[in-house]
């Protein structure tokens, strides 16, 4: 998937929709925005003069940004007494003339936040929590030192958690391009991780204690707890890095200390094999599911195992059901499934290997072909997608909905409304599939959340609708960018 967050299948959230104005909503209750705006004509300028900004691109529409302006706000008011003062900014990259800036810091969805640094000549993904307090102390702790040192035993104990990847540099001085290059990588890869540096390996409460450095340790709670680089270029530290910290088999439940490693799994470009077993009979799969992940690591797939209780999203999105487990799924980037239903311990590693081999045929969800499908908007599923979509010659627009989405509820009628003034027109088509009961194409359509909208021109061109949610909105954008050939657009009455 483009978006590289497969997370996604888990969370099975819907798109929050909206058509109020952002545009401070606590004007009325205070007379200073803390918040400062920020457009295409003084974004460089403004971006240029500070070591460090907080920069939230969103769109007027957006619910969830709707829900952030009191908090970013608020967050804001925090940081300007901060010494020294920390900004925070905002976008409106749904503005046309912002829309070039939005595509050049890779603005997908809303809200986007990003942090930059230099002079915006360094940008990375904020990763911190959309509440005041929380966005307040991650943002004091990025704009620090990127690394702390550790000078007591008491400072690693309160550093190093065992719940999380530490990774801590030990040096018999905090100068020369070993050390440097340590405070680079950790600049580089701060979002992600912790970094700390001490003179004194006794300190730590893991590994070879009389080592005087350099040498990085990770300390990480799964597999080997612990490992040492002596690796200082800084690519290939950062490189060793990443590798380590995903587990050999990422386990996914309500322990929340898994879910950044659930992020990790799902964010990896590696083929995912997922294994969804319930949890009281978890002991009798975890070695052998564990030595097949060992014998394809660094394979191109990456493994992970669910319990079923914490995965009703996947079991949403896949279309399975609890009395096939245990399954083993195996999903591909370019969206094709296989499957194992109820699977044996034993037989794990040998459809592994037939999958591997190709030997294994690919696992297509499709609900029914209609057999009338006479209303306005009409239903797509995966068995005649290609034939709707891509081969009708129309100018197609497609919702992706879920039936248990409130926010697909609430715009089902508007598509109605919408399909009727196009009712008249050959040229035009509104459509929906269910994306919970039907495969599609996730290397074309990227689908975060409930409900997406995407149009397909008649010539072929398709482009995600992420505008306003209106009969008016919709109607306009696929008068925009549809094929003009024989286009009749609806009455002004209609509208």
């Amino acid at each position: 998937m483009a978006i590289r967050v497969w997370i996604s299948l888990f969370l099975c959230v819907c798109a929050l929709l909206g058509s109020e104005s952002y545009a401070s909503e606590n004007e009325d209750t205070q007379s200073k925005e803390f918040v400062v705006t920020l457009d295409h004509s003084n974004f460089s300028d403004f971006v240029g003069r500070h070591k460090f900004i907080v920069v939230e691109f969103y769109a007027p529409w957006c619910g969830h940004c709707k829900k952030l302006v009191p908090e970013y706000e608020k967050a804001a008011e925090i940081l300007s007494q901060n010494d020294p003062p920390v900004v925070l900014a905002k976008v409106d990259a749904n503005e046309e003339q912002n829309k070039a800036l939005a595509g050049e810091f890779d603005v997908k969805g809303f809200p986007t936040l990003k942090i930059l640094r230099y002079g915006g000549s360094v940008v990375q993904d904020y990763k911190g929590p959309r509440e005041a307090d929380g966005i307040v102390s991650y943002v004091k702790k990025q704009s620090g030192p990127a690394s702390a040192e550790i000078k007591s035993s008491k400072d690693a104990e309160d550093f190093i958690d065992v719940n999380k990847i530490i990774i801590v540099g030990v040096f018999p001085e905090f100068s020369g391009e070993k050390f440097e290059n340590f405070t680079a990588v950790a600049e580089r890869l701060r979002a992600d991780y912790d970094f700390g540096h001490t003179l004194d390996a006794k300190l730590l409460p893991r590994g070879d204690s009389s080592v005087s450095g350099p040498v990085v340790r990770l300390f990480k709670p799964f597999d080997e707890l612990f490992v040492d680089f002596q690796v200082f270029d800084v690519d290939a530290l950062a490189k060793l890095v990443e590798e380590a910290t995903i587990p050999t088999v990422t386990v996914f439940n309500k322990d929340p200390n898994n879910h950044p490693f659930v992020v990790k799994f799902f964010n990896s470009p590696n083929a995912k094999a997922m294994l969804f077993v319930n949890f009281n009979i978890f002991d009798s799969f975890k070695s052998k599911y564990h030595e097949v992940a060992e014998q394809y690591k660094g394979n191109d797939i990456s493994f992970l195992i669910g319990d079923v209780e914490a995965s009703q999203g996947a079991f949403q999105y896949f279309g399975l059901k609890e009395d096939q487990t245990p399954l083993i799924i195996i999903q591909t980037n370019e969206g094709e499934k296989y499957l194992k239903t109820n699977v044996e311990p034993d037989h794990i590693a040998s459809w592994v290997k037939e999958f591997k081999d190709g030997k294994v045929k690919p696992y297509k969800k499709s609900e029914p072909i209609p057999e009338v499908n006479n209303e306005p908007v009409k239903v797509v599923v995966a068995d005649n997608f290609q034939d709707m979509v891509f081969n009708s010659g129309k100018n197609v627009l497609i919702e992706f909905y879920a039936p248990w989405c409130g926010h697909c509820k609430q715009l089902a009628p508007i598509l109605d409304e919408v399909a009727v003034s196009f009712e008249s027109d050959a040229d035009v088509m509104i459509a929906k599939i269910d994306a919970t009961a039907n495969d599609y194409s996730q290397g074309t359509f990227e689908v975060k959340g409930y409900p997406t909208l995407y149009f397909k021109s008649a010539s072929g061109k398709l482009l995600q609708h992420q505008g306003g949610r209106t009969k008016e909105d919709i109607i306009d954008f696929i008068q925009k960018n549809r094929d003009k050939a024989a286009e009749q657009s609806p009455g002004k009455d209609e509208l």
